[in-house]
């Protein structure tokens, strides 16, 4: 048909679509070059083109929730161990100064992390927290205010395998701890061999985490002002052990030692209990009397933490996306005894348990629980 036309028809037409090709490129590059400094015309013109070449954004974004959270079980489980082994390695090599100077530091600085560590408000702020706390989701939830001018012990239960409730409401900003709670900082103690492993100490001093041992304690709760938060994670080791979907059994009947801490030092009691931590992973389970429990116990002993045997969503390594609920309880005052006694210790822990029980009867419906199901303290 286009052949049919005369010669002069056919060029005409020719020039008058090449004329409205070159005026719409034209007017797309003014646009451009005059709004490069906002964006809007460029994401305008780029909204034009087939919405396939673009991923969902829901997709885009609940990949960075996976990463987020991948990223802190592996610096948690590999980073001190690869960075240590690539510390001795670079001895070897012609970087060997380089490994010598950090060295050097790290001696300089071993005793950082006794000291009240080296908190870093940029990092507790970083964007990658917000996709953490959105993947589960996790959520801290505020009973009672707490005075700045007081110094507090917070018990937190249960342990599950990577504490993720804990880490995310008091090592990160994400779930706006400090608006909160302000003039209060939270200081997450976790194993003290942690801080021994180049690189790993200094991420998680960064976060406001500190080794959980005497020197720390005390200089968090005596050295350091009025408006300490000591996070410790009562249940440990042992704890992790037990822990399983829809399972709420707490390690806390011989656990003493931080109520005497919080005695000596004139501190409050803080329960918190996160409803759903321990639906993160399913764990294996080894029956008492086997060998493989008894290298699980021996390894708890060397090592200071449990080898569980777990997995979880994706690769085996991802949790599960279930809600974390982390709701911190009302204080307990507690007085200043320098050498409390243990029965003035066994009162306090009394009170201590009979709180925290408390605050899991009154809770547990709101966030998923039955009301059929019971807290049990081992």
């Amino acid at each position: 048909m286009w052949n049919d036309l005369p010669s002069t028809t056919r060029t005409g037409a020719s020039f008058s679509i090449f004329k409205k090709l070159l005026k719409t490129l034209l007017f797309r590059e003014r646009d451009l070059v005059l709004c490069a400094g906002t964006g809007s015309s460029i994401f305008s013109s780029l909204q034009d083109l087939p919405s396939a070449v673009w991923p969902c954004r829901s997709k885009v974004e609940k990949h960075l929730q996976v990463i987020s959270v991948l990223q802190w079980v592996l610096s948690f489980l590999a980073m001190g161990i690869a960075c240590t082994l690539l510390l001795v390695y670079m001895f070897c090599t012609d970087c060997w100064l380089i490994a010598a100077v950090y060295t050097a530091w790290l001696i300089m600085d071993w005793n950082t992390p006794r000291q009240g560590g080296r908190r870093s408000s940029w990092v507790r702020n970083w964007t990658m927290w917000t996709y953490f706390r959105d993947y589960f989701p996790i959520r801290l939830i505020k009973t009672h205010d707490l005075l700045p001018s007081r110094n507090y012990v917070f018990g937190y239960h249960p342990h599950g395998i990577f504490c993720f409730g804990a880490f995310c409401n008091f090592g990160t900003e994400a779930t706006s701890f400090s608006k909160k709670f302000p003039g209060i900082k939270p200081s997450l103690a976790t194993l003290a061999g942690n801080f021994r492993l180049p690189v790993l100490r200094d991420y998680l001093m960064s976060g406001g985490i500190c080794p959980v041992n005497k020197n720390s304690m005390d200089y968090l709760l005596s050295c350091n002002g009025t408006g300490n938060a000591v996070v410790i994670v009562v249940g440990g080791a042992a704890e992790s052990l037990h822990c399983a979907p829809g399972m709420n059994s707490v390690t806390l009947q011989n656990r003493k030692g931080f109520v005497k801490l919080a005695l000596q030092k004139g501190s409050d009691l803080v329960p918190v209990y996160s409803f759903g931590e321990n639906d993160a992973y399913k764990q294996v389970f080894f029956e008492e009397g086997t060998c493989w429990k008894s290298l699980q116990k021996k390894l708890q002993k060397i090592l200071g933490f449990a080898p569980c045997l777990f997995y979880g969503s994706s690769w085996g390594i991802v949790p599960f996306s279930n809600p974390i609920t982390t709701v911190v309880g009302e204080p307990i005052t507690v007085p200043k005894i320098e050498n409390p006694t243990p029965e003035v210790v066994d009162l306090y822990h009394g009170m201590y348990v009979r709180s925290l029980h408390g605050l899991f009867e009154k809770y547990k419906t709101r966030f998923g629980m039955k009301e059929s199901d019971v807290l049990h303290i081992q």
